[in-house]
């Protein structure tokens, strides 16, 4: 079954399509026998804990252990408790992290779009030559401040929000979730109105509104849990095994 599942989420994702920060698939072998799969946003010690305690068999995450600006890490303090929970019961984990953002369907920004009303979606963002979000149109236009206030309501978190004028018609948009706030000019290059993101620096905020474009960030966890999720109906529609999702509390 674990490997049924690594060749199951490789087809679909395809992470050796991208050129990423960190290796993606699986990052530690557990147990073959998986019929319990925990979905998280990133692989701590609260969502280890948890999938241990609940009886998984795997752990899938956006954000994994290895980071390459990281560099070389010892077992040892915080990430030795993120480490041994998984190890010492065998819990595989396989983590996900631009393949899930630039789905255009189970991604991050597909979900979230689609959770606020952008259709027409198309990739969008382009990172080492690799799109990593989506961008499309709204079939009812809203204002700018209407927007924010659909935001906050589908991530249940608070915006940052960056406009020329919050009465402007937002008609089309780009997504690409997380830290992507450097990413806001090219929705300016694709002459988009509006650019959704999870963070936003304090000169985003102004060059972003001075260059024309409403900028929203919900918050860099807020509006990951959407592939995740949408990842965890898939793999639960298509194996026979029980699939649940940790939530965090964090509030970046």
């Amino acid at each position: 079954m674990r490997d049924d599942l690594e060749a199951f989420l490789k087809e679909l994702l395809k992470p050796q399509d991208f050129a990423d920060y960190g290796p993606n698939g699986l990052q530690i072998e557990g147990s073959e026998r998986i019929e319990r799969i925990a979905f998280a946003v990133s692989a701590t010690a609260h969502s280890a804990f948890a999938a241990v305690e609940r009886g998984a068999q795997a752990l899938i995450v956006h954000h994994g252990l290895f980071w390459k600006f990281h560099g070389p890490k010892t077992l040892t303090g915080p990430f030795a408790r993120r480490v041994f929970p998984l190890v010492r019961n065998h819990v595989s984990l396989f983590a996900y992290h631009l393949p899930l953002d630039a789905h255009p369907e189970v991604g991050n920004a597909a979900s979230l779009g689609r959770a606020i009303g952008l259709g027409e979606q198309q990739s969008f963002g382009d990172y080492q030559r690799c799109p990593t979000g989506i961008k499309g149109v709204f079939a009812e236009p809203l204002s700018a401040a209407a927007l924010r206030d659909r935001l906050g309501a589908v991530l249940d978190h608070p915006v940052l929000f960056a406009t020329p004028d919050e009465r402007a018609i937002v008609r089309s948009c780009g997504i690409i979730t997380g830290g992507a706030n450097r990413d806001w000019p090219l929705a300016l290059q694709d002459g988009l109105d509006a650019y959704v993101t999870g963070e936003m620096s304090e000169h985003d905020w102004h060059e972003a509104q001075e260059a024309g474009m409403h900028m929203y960030a919900g918050g860099h966890n807020a509006t990951e849990r959407f592939g995740v999720q949408a990842l965890m109906e898939r793999v639960q529609d298509t194996f026979d095994v029980e699939c649940f999702f940790i939530p965090s509390d964090n509030p970046a």
